[in-house]
């Protein structure tokens, strides 16, 4: 039964419970016939569940009571259980288990995040990630920084721990950039070094290059936005313009993580587009998100100019 191996796999995974926030299961990688429209995430104290599709007749009943059997096993280490239905409008979140907690502080290598719970489709962090903010991290020493489609700015609160002179952010969504304000906060860090641009960033290119050019640019489209923005369509009208962004030696963290798409799309996207720009390395995923198709998860490329 494949509640059953889910059981079985987060009794493990809790056991200890892990220091700081991770993924536990990875449905999505398609490695758990049965459990594929599943992930469930360890936010350190609580357990979110997230459902991609809806589920088969009887399996939400059996996985409601699945959860309710882990959390009463000797050693459970949470304090509540949250099931997202990303399947449906709005995602909604259903508290199973303890109380309601929509605002939550985690960490992840050490730094501090805020996340919503139950509020909104994405939790403010993509876990998957990890590796490359730790990357930005590594990198950012005494360097400028453009972070595109920046989110709540995860990869700009890396690179400021990491030392960087100064991290621009862009993205549309304000209430994003807002949050990433909050992030900086919590981390204790020089506001005077990061910049927030709340713009499409098609029609505003002028703004970019003002404050450029830049030793480290970082692109984490996503897939599709509504009027916006089509990877398929999109991506190559954000590679032409690197060079003019980019100082001499510039690097390019670029990334996708659409299942269909392979690396191939940057690697030759970007030597049509920005020839200059050489290939280094695909960045490791982080263990937990295994994917039975090794082009299924995130790609996370550098490029350095040659």
């Amino acid at each position: 039964m494949p509640i059953a191996t889910l059981h079985a796999h987060l009794l493990g995974a809790l056991n200890p419970a892990p220091a700081e926030t991770r993924r536990l299961f990875h449905g999505r990688g398609r490695c758990w016939p049965g459990l594929e429209q599943i992930t469930v995430d360890w936010l350190q104290g609580v357990l979110l569940v997230s459902l991609f599709r809806e589920p088969p007749e009887g399996q939400l009943a059996t996985l409601e009571q699945m959860l309710r059997t882990l959390a009463a096993s000797p050693g459970w280490p949470g304090q509540a259980i949250l099931i997202q239905h990303r399947y449906l409008p709005d995602s909604p979140g259903q508290w199973l288990l303890g109380e309601p907690s929509e605002h939550r502080v985690i960490d992840e290598d050490g730094l501090c995040y805020q996340l919503d719970l139950g509020l909104k489709q994405n939790t403010g962090l993509f876990l998957d990630m990890r590796y490359g903010r730790r990357w930005v991290r590594e990198q950012a020493a005494g360097k400028r920084v453009l972070n595109l489609f920046a989110y709540t700015c995860g990869f700009s609160v890396a690179a400021i721990a990491g030392g960087a002179e100064q991290v621009i952010n862009l993205d549309m969504a304000r209430s994003a950039l807002s949050r990433g304000r909050d992030n900086h906060r919590l981390n204790g860090h020089d506001l005077g070094r990061v910049g927030f641009l709340g713009h499409e960033l098609f029609k505003s290119w002028g703004k970019v290059r003002k404050s450029g050019p830049y030793d480290l640019i970082i692109i984490d489209p996503p897939t599709f936005q509504k009027g916006s923005f089509v990877l398929t369509q999109d991506y190559s009208k954000i590679l032409r313009r690197l060079p003019e962004l980019l100082n001499e030696g510039g690097t390019v963290l670029a990334c996708v993580n659409d299942p269909a798409i392979g690396p191939d799309f940057l690697i030759e996207g970007m030597a049509a587009e920005a020839p200059g720009l050489v290939f280094v390395e695909r960045l490791a995923n982080p263990p937990e998100f295994a994917d039975s198709d090794p082009v299924g998860g995130l790609k996370a490329l550098v490029f350095r100019q040659g």
